[in-house]
């Protein structure tokens, strides 16, 4: 982290909170904390970890891009 204000610090952070907030909470209402922790989890872990497409790496998913990356090897 550099000095208070810099824009650039929280980017990454802040474009995985939005799409996580796109992708998963809009117009969602969790009955209990444990459903949204639940919920969530299994977004990050499953989903875009697993299998979501990603930009950044030639829009693969991370499984795709690993398989490919062992190929090369």
């Amino acid at each position: 982290m550099s000095r208070k204000g810099n824009c650039w610090d929280n980017a990454c952070a802040e474009s995985f909170f939005k799409t996580i907030k796109s992708e998963v909470l809009n117009e969602r209402y969790f009955k209990t904390y444990e459903e949204a922790k639940t919920c969530i989890f299994e977004y990050i872990e499953v989903f875009y970890n697993r299998e979501r497409r990603h930009s950044s790496i030639e829009y693969m998913s991370p499984v795709e891009f690993e398989k490919k990356g062992d190929k090369c090897a």
